[in-house]
């Protein structure tokens, strides 16, 4: 089975009605699409509120707009010096090789421009990125993201290793995935090798939110990369009619630690264009995670996070930090400085 990239594909699956069609075309013209059969497989047909069909499946609800949402919800153009690098923090900088995924979230905070046009940095491109990192030694971490960087071949992968590797001050290169769950057969015992580089240390930072992904082909999958000595952490995003309660939180936490990945951040979801049917308050959020800290130990607890719109960076949502107001909130930065958020 091939990956799922149109309407008339999931009307075939059985994951829409055939009478979905004309909207979700609008939806996949405008937002990018693509399921993978590991994740096709898993949707339970009979559930319209199935869990993981929200993740994946197109909705009309995306069409909506929202007063609150952003284009760029997190301010990656304010802090891109070259294509491909965003360096928001003095010690750490993402950088984005490729812009596609092998499957498309429907909450995808980059989704204005993940899937679309060139989805890989050019030759030209990848040497600028590359040199910004070098003249730049306050650089100690570099986060490869996108898109999924792990759609690249073991080759590519193994060149971009490499290449930071050989930068005398990066000493931390951090893979943020997807695919070890929704595309498992791509960790294979090349890619995994293609990973590991002399004089940095590799760390994984896997996608998931809800416990199901967690299928035995994932879990081989994660356990190849653990048994080459390679640390996981994980990000999950809370999100409406996915995970947003207490039960299904505790089992994902839970899980995760069972695969030997230690819980790292949950998000609280972004202010992206069409996303607004995922989103929750901070209180609701904050209630939850305080719920969820009563029913595990700190081995299972990640650190409930918001990215303050406008490129303010990420800051964990702890009481002292949030105040609410008459039409929204008001959350502190890691400098001090009070933003207001809808």
């Amino acid at each position: 089975m091939t990956p799922i990239k149109t309407v008339a594909a999931l009307i075939d699956e059985g994951l829409t009605a055939p009478g979905t069609r004309a909207t979700l075309e609008n939806v996949v013209a405008r937002y990018a699409m693509s399921i993978t059969p590991d994740m096709a497989a898993l949707v339970d047909r009979d559930d319209p509120g199935d869990p993981i069909a929200r993740q994946f499946v197109p909705s009309e609800a995306e069409l909506a707009a929202a007063p609150e949402d952003r284009p760029d919800p997190i301010g990656d153009a304010a802090h891109s010096p070259v294509p491909g690098i965003v360096h928001r923090h003095k010690d750490r900088a993402l950088f984005m090789p490729i812009l596609t995924c092998p499957i498309f979230c429907r909450f995808c905070f980059r989704r204005e421009s993940v899937g679309k046009g060139e989805s890989a940095l050019s030759p030209e491109a990848l040497a600028v990125a590359f040199a910004y990192i070098e003249a730049h030694p306050e650089i100690w971490e570099v986060i490869l993201t996108g898109g999924d960087p792990f759609v690249l071949s073991a080759r590519r992968v193994g060149e971009i290793a490499r290449r930071l590797s050989a930068i005398p001050h990066v000493r931390i290169i951090r893979w943020h995935t997807r695919v070890p769950v929704v595309d498992p057969s791509r960790i294979t015992d090349e890619f995994v090798a293609s990973l590991i580089v002399p004089d940095a240390t590799t760390i994984v930072a896997l996608h998931a939110n809800h416990p199901r992904e967690f299928l035995p082909a994932a879990r081989v999958a994660i356990a190849r990369l653990i048994d080459a000595g390679i640390p996981l952490v994980s990000q999950s995003v809370l999100l409406k009619g996915i995970n947003a309660d207490v039960d299904t939180l505790e089992a994902l936490m839970r899980t995760l630690v069972e695969n030997c990945i230690k819980p790292y951040y949950l998000h609280h979801p972004d202010l992206a264009p069409g996303t607004a049917h995922f989103r929750l308050s901070i209180k609701e959020g904050q209630e939850l995670v305080r719920s969820l800290r009563a029913r595990v130990s700190g081995l299972c607890m990640p650190t409930y996070v918001l990215d303050i719109p406008g490129g303010f960076a990420k800051v964990p949502l702890n009481e002292g930090d949030v105040e609410k107001t008459g039409d929204g909130w008001r959350i502190r930065d890691q400098q001090g400085n009070w933003h207001d958020y809808p």
